[in-house]
């Protein structure tokens, strides 16, 4: 029960960030009227995700400390490095490099390090979720 939990809860932080890195805030930027406002929505909606993030690595965290040897928890163990990598990630980008993008300190560069933190962080929530899916199941003729 814990394994399938654990698959949806890393499913869930994956998606999370496709969904507003990669559709959202571009239509945000989109179809607001300024650039600053849009720039002003997805900074409070970066922050939420922060939060989506940390709760998601967290609980896979948690779950990667139970100490059995199913397969998920080796699963797990393996995952471990990209979650907490991930954790890592989202935990800077809101505390040490969006505030410098919402005071428009050298913007170019610090908007460069936080987007390609974004990426590393969905990188690493895409291969904990494909480390946690059980292996597939090969027919024989």
């Amino acid at each position: 029960m814990m394994s399938r939990l654990s698959l949806w809860v890393a499913a869930l932080w994956w998606a999370s960030l496709t969904t507003l890195g990669f559709l959202v805030v571009p239509l945000l930027f989109v179809h607001l009227p300024t650039p600053a406002m849009a720039g002003s929505m997805a900074a409070k909606l970066f922050t939420a995700q922060t939060w989506v993030s940390t709760v998601c690595a967290l609980f896979l965290l948690l779950q990667t400390r139970s100490g059995g040897a199913s397969a998920f928890e080796h699963r797990a163990r393996a995952a471990m490095i990209f979650i907490v990598s991930g954790m890592l990630l989202t935990l800077l980008s809101e505390f040490a490099v969006a505030p410098r993008i919402v005071a428009r300190e050298n913007l170019r560069l610090w908007h460069s390090v936080g987007s390609l933190m974004y990426l590393l962080q969905w990188l690493c929530a895409a291969v904990t979720f494909g480390k946690l899916l059980p292996p597939r199941q090969t027919s024989q003729v």
